[in-house]
């Protein structure tokens, strides 16, 4: 691949992107792995969806031999909700069980007595009568390390990550037109907890 200089408007001003640039300052794990197709699919995924991966709304994830991996950045998903004008809100929270009593909780507390079995959403549209829900276990979502270990986040603060995937999930499903194609860290098999959240100047 040619390489060409790609250049897009975001709410941040005009970004710049090339190969050579995704490569020296926007790879998380190794750059000498990423293919050129990888680096021309996370252009063009920052251009589609007017992402700057200079203040780490998007990452290109590439370790070993594996096909490398493009995430949102963590506060990506609530800022964007936060602009839309089809979206008027929105709930999360996780779902708790003490013994045969199952509940569905705002936030992400989990008490000492309670075990945490998954998180749920809800996502408001003022052009639609009811909103969409949505629930999801915590089993299906915890990521493992190589070691069969849980990665750092998902092990210090499990609900915290199973509350994210709901609601992220909740907002890709109710506001296609704005989240399509866009993926949390927490969704993914990516230790999040690695990834730098520091802007690139």
């Amino acid at each position: 691949m040619a390489n060409s200089i790609m250049k897009y408007e975001t709410d941040n001003g005009e970004i710049t992107l090339s190969k050579d640039i995704v490569k020296r300052y926007l790879v998380s794990g190794d750059p000498s792995r990423v293919t050129d197709q990888e680096v021309v699919m996370f252009m063009q995924m920052c251009k589609y969806q007017n992402l700057n991966p200079f203040l780490r709304e998007a990452y290109l994830i590439k370790f070993s031999n594996a096909p490398a991996t493009m995430v949102t950045g963590k506060d990506t998903f609530v800022k964007r909700a936060a602009k839309s004008k089809l979206c008027t809100g929105y709930e999360a929270g996780v779902i708790v069980q003490r013994k045969d009593e199952v509940e569905y909780r705002k936030g992400a507390l989990v008490l000492p007595n309670e075990a945490l079995v998954g998180g749920w959403a809800k996502v408001y549209r003022k052009d639609w009568q009811v909103p969409l829900e949505n629930t999801v276990g915590l089993e299906e979502y915890q990521r493992y390390n190589s070691k069969g270990e849980l990665m750092s986040n998902w092990s210090k603060m499990p609900a915290t990550m199973i509350r994210k995937v709901a609601l992220v999930q909740a907002l890709r499903e109710a506001i296609p037109e704005e989240f399509s194609g866009l993926y949390s860290p927490e969704e993914m098999p990516v230790d999040d907890s690695k990834l730098d959240e520091i802007p690139i100047e």
